[in-house]
């Protein structure tokens, strides 16, 4: 087993994702204390140059056809020669449908330990793993033999897996991928409905504490008066409260506002990884241990129905003095 920390760098439509960036981070932190290489697994079909953005020494490259795009079939095949060859210290994946899929499977097959949703690498090279919705904090270490580690985004930023230099391409030929039970049709994208969320400046987030459809008029009040647009956590939308085209996290869209304002929503890893890039979050909740505060730059333990009603004031108050 050599000291190296491999990560899967995982992309869709031609564009690297934000976990790979992340992935890349973390990596590095766990190689500076392992003192072995960090080193890209890119996966694809005339996709070398994907990997030219990201700051890894070096990077292996399969190409293939069956590899274009993500099939849990032909990335396992591959994945398990790639690995039974080069024998890694640890392989990072993202807490992600892809990387969820293939390392489960690949711990399964190959015996290989498994640390799931780590956000961060401490000095020590200990793992911290966020579990329970945020609740409860894990610290691990590598176990004697590869180890797979799932990692979520918020503990760094996409910029601190990014480089402008261009990684050394070791070339890795593929497996037998023919008769693979799995193939990719196409890609289906949603109807975005009335807006993008992905698109907007400010967004007001309605969880769980919003109680009920009714209160949902209250969150477009503060959103229009913000010049902004609401957005939801997965309860609402199983609802039926809102459109699909409104659910921000793992299931949904990814947002980038430069404000976020989060009203009842307690903060589980699945939302928090949609808005964790947010400029400002301003998490207003009545739990004061829900992890939602956390990420949030400013913070208020408060009933949402005892805040709301004042804060509409307040803001429409200073928007009829500063029109006057």
């Amino acid at each position: 087993m050599t000291q190296d920390i491999f990560l899967l760098i995982e992309h869709i439509q031609g564009q690297v994702s934000d976990i790979s960036y992340i992935m890349t981070a973390a990596a590095r932190k766990l190689a500076q204390k392992e003192g072995g290489s960090v080193i890209g697994i890119l996966l694809g079909s005339g996709a070398e140059h994907l990997k030219d953005t990201l700051a890894v020494d070096k990077v292996i490259y399969c190409d293939h056809p069956a590899l274009a795009e993500f099939t849990s079939d032909a990335y396992e095949r591959t994945l398990v020669s790639l690995l039974t060859e080069y024998s890694p210290r640890a392989v990072l994946f993202g807490n992600t449908t892809l990387g969820a899929d293939v390392s489960s499977s690949l711990s399964t097959n190959m015996e290989f330990p498994i640390v799931s949703s780590c956000i961060e690498v401490t000095e020590s090279g200990s793992l911290i793993s966020q579990i329970c919705g945020g609740k409860i904090m894990v610290e691990s270490q590598l176990a004697d033999k590869t180890t797979l580690i799932t990692v979520n985004p918020g503990g760094y930023k996409p910029e601190a897996g990014q480089s402008d230099s261009t990684p050394e391409t070791i070339k890795f030929s593929p497996p037998d991928l023919e008769n693979l039970k799995v193939k990719l049709s196409q890609y289906i994208e949603p109807d975005i409905g009335d807006v993008d969320i992905s698109q907007e400046k400010v967004l007001v987030g309605i969880g769980r504490g919003i109680q009920r459809e009714d209160n949902i008029e209250l969150a477009e009040k503060l959103a229009e008066l913000l010049g902004g647009e609401v957005c939801a956590s997965r309860p609402v939308i199983d609802q039926g409260w809102l459109p699909t085209s409104r659910l921000v996290g793992k299931s949904g869209k990814t947002v980038k506002p430069n404000l976020y304002i989060s009203l009842g929503i307690s903060g589980a890893t699945e939302h928090t990884e949609g808005v964790i890039d947010s400029k400002t979050i301003i998490a207003i909740n009545s739990d004061p241990d829900a992890p939602i505060f956390d990420i949030a730059q400013y913070g208020i333990e408060v009933d949402l129905f005892d805040l709301i009603d004042p804060l509409l004031e307040q803001i429409e108050s200073v928007k009829n003095e500063s029109s006057g």
